[in-house]
Formats: C-alpha cells, sequence, structure tokens
C-alpha cells in the first residue's frame, strides 16, 4: 500500500507555479489575482478560504478577500460579483459555498464570467469540459487528476468507479476520467443512491472514487486487492477522546481497505490539500490567458 500524499503533490504544485510567477514578473507581466468571497461566518468556510489566501500568498499570487454579512441580498451580492467581472485585475472569482438560504447558488454561478470561473463549475465551463474544449476544471476533480499523474498511476483501459454524482465532484470526475488523454481513457461507472449491487461493481473496480460524503461507508469487503482508492469525503463525526470535540472521516474505511489498496489517499491529507493545489492552477491559467 502506498499513500497518495495530497500535502506532497499539492506543494510540487505550488512550486512550480511560484517558479512561473516569478517568471512573469521578471518579464513585467501582472500577478495572478485570486479574489474570494466569503458570506457570513461558517467556521468551515473560514477555515477553506484562509487556505486558498495562504495559498496565494506562497506562491506570488494577489489575492482579495470579500466578507460580507450573512443578511446580504441576491441582488447586492450580484452586483458585487459584476464589479469584479469588470476589474481586469482581477483573474479569478470565487465565492465560498454553502451560500445563505436567500440566495441563488445557481444565479451566482452563473453571474461569474467563465473566463474568470475558476471554481469549473458555470454551465459554459462543464459544457466545454464535456465537448473536449479548453475549460476550467472543478477543482476537487482537476486535483485528482494532477495526484493520479504525479504519481503515474496508469489509467488507459482501467475500470473506474465514482461513487457519487454530484456537480462538484462525481458528475465532472466521471467526465475527466474518460476522456481521451492521460489521465483518463478509463471505463468508468458511476454509482449512486439507486444503484443496485454497489459492492459487485466495486469488486471489479481498478480505480474507486468515493465521493457521496458518507463517513467510512467503502469497507474492506468492497474493493479487490490492488485497487487504487481516492476519498474524496470530508465528514466531522463526534469524538469525546479529540480535544476539538469531532474526528475528520472519509468515505473510505481505511483500516480495512488500505491492506487491499495499491494507492490510496488519507483523510485529512489527500485530496483536500489538491482542490486548492488546482484551483491555483485554474487561477494561473485564467491570468495567462490575457497575456
Amino acid at each position: 500500500m502506498n499513500l497518495l500524499d495530497g500535502k506532497i503533490v499539492s506543494q510540487a504544485v505550488k512550486d512550480r507555479l511560484k517558479t512561473q510567477t516569478a517568471e512573469r514578473l521578471l518579464q513585467g507581466k501582472k500577478a495572478p489575482h485570486l479574489a474570494a468571497i466569503l458570506i457570513g461566518n461558517n467556521g468551515a468556510s473560514e477555515t477553506y478560504v484562509a487556505s486558498k489566501v495562504k495559498s496565494c500568498a506562497e506562491v506570488g499570487f494577489t489575492s482579495t478577500l470579500i466578507r460580507l454579512e450573512e443578511s446580504i441580498s441576491e441582488q447586492d451580492l450580484l452586483f458585487k460579483l459584476t464589479e469584479l467581472n469588470e476589474d481586469f485585475d482581477v483573474d479569478g472569482i470565487l465565492v465560498q459555498l454553502p451560500l445563505p438560504k436567500h440566495i441563488s447558488e445557481q444565479k451566482v454561478i452563473e453571474t461569474i464570467l467563465p473566463s474568470k470561473d475558476v471554481d469549473g463549475f458555470h454551465p459554459e465551463s462543464v459544457g466545454r469540459m464535456v465537448q473536449g474544449l479548453p475549460a476550467f476544471y472543478p477543482a476537487t476533480p482537476y486535483g485528482i487528476l494532477l495526484m493520479l499523474e504525479h504519481y503515474k498511476i496508469e489509467t488507459k483501459g482501467k475500470h473506474a468507479v465514482v461513487i457519487g454524482r454530484s456537480n462538484i465532484v462525481g458528475r465532472p470526475i466521471s467526465i475527466m476520467l474518460n476522456k481521451n488523454e492521460y489521465p483518463g481513457n478509463c471505463t468508468v461507472t458511476v454509482c449512486h443512491s439507486h444503484t443496485h449491487n454497489l459492492k459487485g461493481i466495486c469488486l471489479q473496480a481498478d480505480i474507486i472514487i468515493a465521493a457521496l460524503g458518507k463517513p467510512e461507508f467503502l469497507k474492506g469487503d468492497m474493493v479487490k486487492e490492488g485497487a487504487v482508492i481516492v476519498d474524496v469525503g470530508i465528514t466531522r463525526v463526534p469524538d469525546a477522546s479529540k480535544k476539538s470535540g469531532f474526528a475528520i472521516k472519509g468515505d473510505v474505511d481505511f483500516n480495512e481497505v488500505a491492506p487491499k489498496s495499491s494507492y490510496i489517499t488519507p483523510v485529512p491529507g489527500g485530496v483536500g490539500p489538491m482542490t486548492i493545489a488546482a484551483l491555483m492552477m485554474n487561477t494561473f491559467k485564467a491570468c495567462a490567458a490575457k497575456d
């Protein structure tokens, strides 16, 4: 069993971006600029945004953090996004999810210009990805691809099983693993809550992407020897033995599955750091596209 260590791979990606950004500055070009909007004071969102801002500083990007009250109206938020769309210096825009219930997530996503959609959620970005055209990939699936590439995991002709069909992870990673390039050329099966014989399907898989949000759902008896396991789940589970009062669990029962796998991601420290690295990659690409 080998660990797919997201901390190591994300650092390698950031080191490369730091060098490329320094080269841009030497050429008299602007540094990539990421603008992040944080609404309210959700603890998890605060942590995620802080990590993104910190990563920008590490690689030499400019970042702008815009804090807004949870009571902000949808109209005022969309106006703020329009301002950022029109600001030439801003290359990438992200709005940290989840949003307050009175704000339409879809309207927010569709208001961000596709050329600044570094989260890869805009329908135009998704459509271009499906057609194999240049596009910003959603950050978490893109981070998974970067990890598979770093560890030189063979994907051509492999059977990949994706558990989960969300627009953020499951659906896009199924498309990306199916594309005619590396990492890709997999035969992909997408499983979900209505799938029959999920265990039998997983036992056929060379690669499993677990992205359903149920802690320790994937057990050892659902995985064949030598499979590659990517655990996208991250759930806080009450744990009185921890100072924080909770433990972080993935969708994979690591202790059961790891001994059978050839490669497996830990939680935390696997896919999470790669999501931020992929976001940095998208922001750099958005900036470079303006040259």
